[in-house]
């Protein structure tokens, strides 16, 4: 029987030869077993050792998650499954939208040690108290691209060449990843000159509004306003629904890891279930 936060026969059926057991050395544990139990964690955002029996120890899961995280398993999967759903034409290419979203961390998230809950764990002080922000990419079906964490005091515009710069999708063929969406849609945060330029060299279409500032100092100086493509702007919408539905999962709505990357780890996993069948 496959429970609600388990994964399907179909979504293993794809995933599944990039988490196959090694042929020699002693048996491992079943490892859908494993990802099952890892997702429980992720969905209810219990501590390990609440992880119910059926998955395991909790030691070997815990283990077994923080393995992976450290050698790169969640993002290779991850863009196993982009490469997958992009050769069948199911990427939305035609507009890629950014935007970021500010996660409260709980107080198990501070405390790190060598260098506490600094700006190396992604961790920030801002109105909210402590905070992680995640800024993300997704295409024009809310199916997340790329993203970065970082402490939740960042300007969103600074991070937002770097969240354009991850996205890199590859080809079951030969030819380079695809990394260029046609437009990309975002709100006023990201209204500067240098994102502006940015996408004008690579040839992407900007769908983004000005601040009445920058309106202002236009009309003061005679200069014509930008033209701004509402048509595109509107489906802009689509990124703040692909974060609700990563926020289903407790693990991510609330920010219990004291580490960065074991954070980066569940939100990758996160997208990965957006992308399954």
């Amino acid at each position: 029987m496959v429970r609600r936060h388990e994964l399907t026969d179909e979504s293993w059926a794809v995933i599944e030869p990039l988490l196959a057991p090694p042929r020699m050395g002693r048996p491992v544990r079943d490892r859908r077993q494993v990802l099952n139990g890892i997702l429980w964690k992720l969905s209810t955002g219990a501590a390990w050792r609440d992880l119910p029996e059926r998955y395991g120890p909790w030691k070997t899961l815990y283990e077994r998650f923080r393995r992976w995280s450290a050698d790169g398993t969640w993002d290779r999967l991850l863009a196993h499954v982009q490469q997958h759903c992009d050769a069948v034409g199911t990427v939305d290419w035609s507009v890629v939208c950014v935007d970021s979203t500010t996660v409260r961390a709980h107080q198990h998230a501070a405390g790190a040690r060598k260098g506490g809950s600094g700006p190396g764990e992604a961790i920030g002080r801002s109105r909210g108290g402590l905070t992680t922000k995640i800024h993300l990419a997704c295409d024009g079906q809310g199916r997340p691209l790329a993203f970065t964490i970082t402490a939740g005091n960042v300007n969103d515009c600074t991070q937002f060449e770097h969240v354009m710069a991850r996205i890199s999708v590859s080809r079951c063929g030969p030819g380079r990843p695809r990394t260029r969406p046609e437009r990309v849609a975002a709100d006023k945060g990201y209204s500067s000159t240098k994102i502006r330029s940015y996408l004008r060299r690579r040839g992407i279409k900007a769908a983004i509004p000005e601040r009445i500032d920058q309106i202002n100092g236009r009309i003061r100086r005679g200069e014509s306003l930008c033209r701004l493509d509402r048509a595109t702007y509107r489906r802009r919408n689509v990124v703040e629904r692909c974060f609700n539905r990563l926020k289903h999962n407790k693990a991510l709505s609330a920010r219990y890891d004291k580490r960065a990357r074991h954070y980066e780890a569940l939100v990758t996993l996160a997208c990965l279930r957006l992308w399954l069948p």
